[in-house]
């Protein structure tokens, strides 16, 4: 089954991917090896309220598993942006995940499941991933953001 028809099957429209606003790229592709600048929780081009301040604080944890989720959605965009088919994806090689999380919350990895779980979800084994999961203040006051590397085929 393709990686489109999995994204219909669950119901994922993919965004349009998100043009930079500072001195970056939203993607380098070197050799087969592709690495997706972090991607913030955005809907519409839009930080939607629950999605905004510091998990433990403005963001419970349902909100801030759902900001990762919605994070991988918008890296997945890019992905297809950079391929124009996400069938060219053979594994999802590392997730970083930083998480504003105010002091007291420490179930940063629990959060960033929210990222891991879709991918593994949408691309199987070839989903499965290295990751890192920090602590940050983030742009917009987001919850959640996400990079990521991808090997293609």
């Amino acid at each position: 089954m393709s990686i489109e028809t999995r994204l219909k099957d669950m119901g994922i429209i993919l965004p349009v991917p998100v043009v930079p606003v500072a001195n970056y790229v939203p993607f380098v592709l070197t050799g087969s090896l592709l690495v997706i600048s972090g991607q913030l929780p955005l809907v519409d081009g839009q930080l939607p309220a629950p999605f905004k301040g510091q998990i433990g604080a403005e963001v419970d944890e349902a909100n801030g598993r759902a900001a990762a989720r919605q994070c991988a959605i918008n890296v997945i965009a890019q992905i297809k942006a950079a391929t124009g088919d996400l069938d060219h994806v053979k594994r999802i090689v590392r997730l970083g995940g930083f998480i504003n999380a105010a002091p007291s919350f420490t179930t940063l990895p629990a959060i960033m499941n929210g990222a891991s779980d879709l991918m593994v979800d949408l691309f199987g084994e070839a989903g499965r991933h290295a990751r890192t999961t920090v602590g940050a203040h983030l742009p917009m006051s987001a919850a959640v953001e996400v990079e990521a590397m991808v090997e293609l085929k």
